[in-house]
């Protein structure tokens, strides 16, 4: 199998890994905007060959679109419309659904695409983060799989199996509600957080020499590349502005329980939140 991956960054560059590795695919092409992202993904082994997209689309078996969200919704009709006709298959990695799904829907393609969202990554970016086993064990959101042809639905859960992930199926709008309560709101969580202790150090020089384990795994996503995420927190601004709303209200509790000396009132909180021990254990 010939697999073309447009974008060779983190999500792309760790896919190709395992799956030369492991026997899925023969040959891997690579599509990049970004030339010295293609001269490592070439020198690293990822691809054996660059190529512009239309090329690598004729030559591949299976398009795998890992670019910015938004990027990956303004190329998907006209590779629907290049691979009409053909056997060929195409699938995004992309971490909202609602926007693909909505530009895909009515397309007389639609049946080539399977839409995940492979619940992985680092806070790394660029085909040098790319690792082996990232995806090992974690889950994988297919959406609208009855949308998407049989034998392109079954090309891509054998390709999920042989990466090791859970399947899980669901609607593109609770997807992106979902995704919006356990992975946006926790990077823009981390990138304010950044951005206080930032400015706070132009202050105090010696805050950030104080900083220990707890406010290391806390910003530790505010390392995160925006050219990803910007176009993410757009994406999905409707479920996560209402997410944001929430998150500020709970601020606020804590906030007057402080102003107030309320320690009974600050315990109750905390033991609330300890239940999430329940959900993750």
């Amino acid at each position: 199998m010939t697999i073309a991956v447009i974008g060779i960054g983190l999500i792309g560059g760790s896919l190709v890994v395992d799956l030369r590795k492991r026997g899925f695919a023969d040959r891997i092409i690579g599509v990049d905007s970004n030339m010295h992202h293609q001269n490592i993904a070439l020198l690293c082994g990822l691809v054996d060959e660059n190529d512009t997209l239309e090329n690598a689309i004729d030559k591949s078996d299976l398009i795998i679109l890992t670019t910015p969200v938004n990027t990956n919704c303004s190329m998907l009709p006209g590779i629907l419309e290049r691979i009409a006709g053909t056997s060929k298959v195409v699938t995004d990695m992309g971490s909202t659904k609602a926007s693909i799904a909505e530009v895909s829907k009515n397309h007389p393609g639609r049946g080539r695409y399977v839409a995940v969202h492979p619940m992985a990554g680092t806070e790394y970016s660029g085909p040098l983060a790319a690792v082996g086993k990232l995806f090992d064990y974690k889950n994988a959101i297919i959406c609208d799989r009855e949308l998407s042809d049989p034998d392109a639905l079954g090309l891509i859960e054998r390709m999920l199996d042989v990466l090791n992930m859970h399947k899980v199926y669901m609607n593109p709008s609770d997807h992106d509600v979902h995704v919006a309560y356990i992975s946006h709101i926790s990077h823009i969580t981390s990138f304010s957080l950044a951005l206080c202790v930032l400015d706070k150090e132009q202050e105090e020089q010696n805050i950030l020499a104080l900083a220990g384990g707890g406010f290391e795994s806390t910003v530790r996503l505010a390392k995160s590349n925006g050219e990803t995420w910007a176009p993410i927190f757009l994406e999905n601004s409707q479920f996560i502005l209402e997410v944001m709303d929430t998150y500020i209200d709970k601020m606020n509790s804590f906030r007057k329980m402080i102003t107030e000396k309320d320690i009974n009132g600050l315990k109750s909180l905390m033991e609330e939140a300890n239940k999430i021990r329940k959900i993750l254990n």
